[in-house]
């Protein structure tokens, strides 16, 4: 059976773009060090070994995107610089960084268990991702979910659907 996604374009794909932005290894390290507080860069590249020009690479692109934005500081006797602190867009991206975490304990972590727990701060339960339709109902499995053409979909031609 052909699945009828095939006639859909995937040039406008949302995943795509946002892979674009998140895709490569480093930029979610440095959204985990920016959500755990660490904002300044050389406590970034310490705490997360990522390389000196890796690092500058992925807080431009953040800056850039509108992830993160730059605040200046001054240390006493110090020239200024600038720590990185999130957005709304970039806040939007901790339940991302969440299921991450959640398929990495799950699947990758140490005999002994992950490195770190989330827990909620009023209650100390963990923290976990799920899944709800807008009406509130619960997912539990992504059997209960089907894909069809949104506002934004592009029909292919019966040429290239075809060649599909």
């Amino acid at each position: 059976m052909r699945p009828t996604a095939l006639d859909w374009s995937a040039e406008n794909c949302t995943v795509a773009r946002a892979m674009a932005v998140l895709g490569e290894r480093w930029t979610l390290v440095v959204l985990r060090e920016v959500f755990n507080g660490i904002r300044r860069f050389e406590d970034m590249r310490e705490h997360s070994g990522i390389p000196r020009q890796v690092l500058t690479n992925r807080l431009h692109m953040l800056v850039e995107q509108g992830v993160l934005r730059r605040v200046p500081y001054r240390e006493q006797g110090e020239r200024e610089r600038h720590e990185y602190r999130l957005t709304e867009k970039g806040f939007d991206l901790y339940p991302v960084l969440v299921a991450v975490r959640e398929w990495g304990d799950r699947y990758l972590a140490d005999p002994a268990g992950p490195p770190v727990d989330m827990v909620h701060r009023d209650c100390g339960s963990p923290v976990r991702t799920h899944l709800s339709c807008a009406d509130g109902h619960e997912v539990g499995s992504p059997r209960e979910v089907v894909t069809r053409p949104g506002a934004g979909a592009v029909r292919r031609t019966p040429a290239a659907a075809k060649a599909a």
